[in-house]
């Protein structure tokens, strides 16, 4: 009697959880749908000639929410712009917005969040947050240069990094045409994270 109480007790329980596991495998689908959409669109894609004519959708690495991470967020302070050099040699303005703490497999990790100051002229991009990393899947399943993600600020002092839904830079695809903020070093992950679009050689430059 005591063991079917319990059940009745951790069922509820359970229907929650996988509801919010359901949400959470239907937004990173969403994100894979958008940016399939966005490359195959003729005024957005960075890919061109027989590359867009030839691209039929991503390689993403299987959906696996372990790279969906909550992370303890520190903003930064009085932060000053900066310049951040891209893989033309030229550079981009900045600002260091905070610190996001997370943990992944039994260790912690660190990365920094910055914000475009030429996007916060625009009333649209004011909350956007700008992630760049690197991880030891670069230069063999995903793009050498590293990956992107993009997020909003939150309201309180968490928020959630899945890693499911990053992406490479355009620079990935085309080199010539643009212009793409390289990785720091202060965020170059020693773990792989295999999680996001994975690289496909045929579309670059």
């Amino acid at each position: 009697m005591k063991r079917y109480l319990l059940l009745l007790l951790l069922f509820p329980c359970f229907v929650f959880s996988q509801k919010s596991i359901l949400k959470e495998k239907v937004e990173i689908k969403k994100f894979q749908k958008n940016l399939n959409a966005e490359y195959l669109n003729p005024k957005e894609t960075p890919l061109r000639g027989d590359n867009f004519k030839n691209f039929k959708a991503h390689p993403f690495f299987p959906v696996d929410l372990k790279y969906r991470v909550e992370a303890k967020l520190v903003r930064t302070a009085n932060a000053e712009p900066f310049e951040i050099p891209t893989s033309s040699g030229k550079t981009k303005q900045y600002k260091e917005y905070g610190k996001a703490s997370f943990t992944l497999e039994g260790q912690e990790y660190t990365l920094t969040l910055y914000q475009s100051l030429d996007l916060l002229k625009q009333e649209k991009y004011k909350d956007y947050l700008f992630l760049p990393f690197r991880d030891l899947t670069n230069g063999k399943e995903t793009y050498g240069g590293g990956k992107y993600m993009d997020l909003k600020i939150p309201k309180g002092n968490t928020l959630i990094l899945d890693f499911n839904q990053s992406y490479q830079p355009y620079c990935a695809y085309n080199a010539y045409d643009y212009n793409c903020p390289v990785v720091p070093e202060e965020n170059k992950l020693p773990v792989e994270i295999r999680a996001g679009v994975m690289y496909n050689d045929i579309y670059h430059h």
